[in-house]
């Protein structure tokens, strides 16, 4: 059964086609003329438009013409009491389904209204599977065909579109970064500006100056005025990531601009206005931040309307295969080196291992492995990998062999990489904190995350 609008200023020529469509078992709305056509149509959805040519109020092409602005998939049957080739044109040039000559034979009707009804499911069908691939095309690159990775796409599907603020929580390098773009991707904002700041490696006065602006002379170095990022990203995303660390005053101007889109530049008095999404990453529970005292209750509620968890590498084993396989292609395309296939004990040992660095630390080591790999395929002899035991790093379960092929030059960089790692993890990436960890310079650790490429 379909729903059709009958348009028609004549009340027996309505009455007529409205027994036929019935009798067909369509369910029929009238409509006396143009303007009432298209208040109707304004309100209501409809399967066929069967409208009459000429009218006291109208033409039936205006009927025509509003449908197919707004509603392509929606199929249009112009009534005429005059036929000729030239109306024909006129009609299908102008988008109309079919046309009807009066008198009409009530199996015309039938015939054409039922072509035109299968028509629109077949078209409304198509377009609902449309959204639904697009939903789900810009989450491409978070691959995994686990439980939990399934879900978060769909959540993603679902938040994307929308102008909400999300919160992603996660372990650091599961991949919070590759979620919030994935969101950007999907969203109305898609082709303004995505940005990206992490809170964690900024000092407070910096912080506030990078997000908000400042104007000049409002502190030593302001020797001009500058544009913070909320201003760089109006109309697009901004993603704020190890947001947990941010101090509780820049958190209180940071809840005003969720809020009513409002903020100050640093040393302005004179508000500005800026219309941005904002996506917020943390490693840390916040709620427990709240307890604490370290995080305000209403920013948590304000950024939490739609929460996101990523799962740990370790918590999904059956993930591996899938990553492993897309790591070692990009890998290979990047570094130019043949894309090896990886043995089926290599693949096991990765799916043993509890990964403390994620998927970031799995690319380290399909980095490494297709680096200095000596067979045509990756073995368990090519992966070094790492866990943390007491209160130092210490290779896995073969730590007492030395890896086959590996040269002292090189274990020591894997040595001394894993480390910084360590070092920039505990201090949320803040490169002074992780120099003074390992007692060496800040020079000297950004030139060694330079040259590991961390």
């Amino acid at each position: 059964m379909a729903r059709i609008l009958i348009i028609d200023d004549e009340q027996n020529m309505r009455r007529i086609l409205t027994l036929i469509l019935q009798e067909a078992g369509h369910e029929v709305v009238e409509a006396t003329g143009v303007s009432s056509a298209l208040a109707t149509l304004a309100t209501n959805q409809f399967d066929l438009v069967i409208s009459d040519k000429k009218m006291p109020d109208g033409d039936g092409f205006d009927v025509l013409r509003y449908c197919v602005e707004n509603e392509p998939s929606l199929p249009v049957v112009i009534l005429t009491a005059v036929a000729t080739v030239e109306l024909a044109v006129e009609a299908m040039q102008a988008g109309a389904f079919d046309f009807i000559s009066k008198p009409f034979v009530p199996e015309v009707v039938t015939a054409v209204a039922t072509r035109a009804t299968e028509r629109t499911k077949l078209l409304r069908e198509n377009e609902v599977l449309r959204e639904e691939a697009k939903r789900f095309a810009f989450a491409d690159e978070i691959l995994g065909v686990s439980p939990a990775i399934t879900k978060l796409k769909e959540t993603i599907g679902k938040v994307a579109p929308t102008n909400a603020t999300v919160l992603i929580t996660g372990e650091t390098g599961t991949g919070k970064e590759l979620v919030a773009r994935a969101i950007h991707r999907g969203s109305t904002r898609s082709k303004e500006t995505f940005l990206a700041v992490n809170c964690a490696a900024v000092s407070e006065q910096l912080l506030e100056s990078e997000l908000f602006g400042h104007e000049k002379g409002a502190f030593t170095g302001a020797d001009k005025p500058r544009q913070g990022l909320f201003e760089a990203a109006h109309n697009g995303t901004l993603f704020l990531d190890e947001a947990g660390e941010m101090s509780m005053g820049l958190q209180a101007k940071l809840l005003r601009v969720l809020t009513d889109g409002q903020f100050l530049r640093v040393g302005a008095t004179v508000p500005r206005t800026v219309d941005v999404r904002v996506i917020v990453a943390t490693h840390r529970n916040l709620l427990e931040r709240v307890k604490e005292g370290q995080f305000r209750e209403d920013l948590y509620y304000r950024l939490a309307v739609v929460p996101m968890e990523i799962p740990p590498l370790k918590d999904r084993p059956e993930d591996i295969p899938v990553l492993v396989d897309f790591l070692i292609k990009e890998v290979s395309r990047e570094l130019k080196t043949p894309s090896r296939p990886i043995s089926n004990e290599a693949l096991d040992k990765l799916r043993s291992y509890s990964f403390p660095g994620n998927v970031r630390e799995l690319r380290n080591l399909i980095e490494r492995a297709c680096i200095l790999a000596s067979s045509g395929e990756i073995t368990t002899n090519d992966l070094v990998l790492w866990a943390a035991t007491g209160s130092g790093t210490t290779p896995d379960a073969e730590a007492d062999k030395l890896p086959t092929g590996l040269q002292m030059p090189e274990y020591l960089d894997l040595i001394e990489a894993r480390l910084i790692k360590t070092a920039l993890h505990e201090s949320n990436n803040v490169q002074a904190e992780a120099a003074r960890a390992l007692g060496i310079s800040r020079s000297d650790i950004a030139y060694k995350i330079k040259k590991h490429a961390l």
